[in-house]
C-alpha cells in the first residue's frame, strides 16, 4: 500500500480531515485527525484494490 501518493487535506466545511488516493479513482476517507484519516484510508484502499481485483 506504501506505493499510492495519498494527500491529506483540513476540510473546513466538515471539520474533518479528507484523505484521497488519486491513482485509485473514488478512493477516499476521512478522520477526525490526520492519522485516522491515514488510517481509514489504507482500510478504504486495501477494499478498493481487492474489489478491483475481483473484477
Amino acid at each position: 500500500m506504501d506505493k499510492y501518493e495519498i494527500i491529506i487535506y483540513w476540510s473546513e466545511e466538515d471539520n474533518i480531515f479528507v484523505a484521497e488516493v488519486p491513482e485509485l479513482p473514488g478512493c477516499m476517507a476521512h478522520g477526525s485527525t490526520h492519522d485516522s484519516a491515514l488510517n481509514n484510508v489504507k482500510d478504504a484502499m486495501a477494499l478498493w484494490i481487492d474489489t478491483a481485483k475481483k473484477m
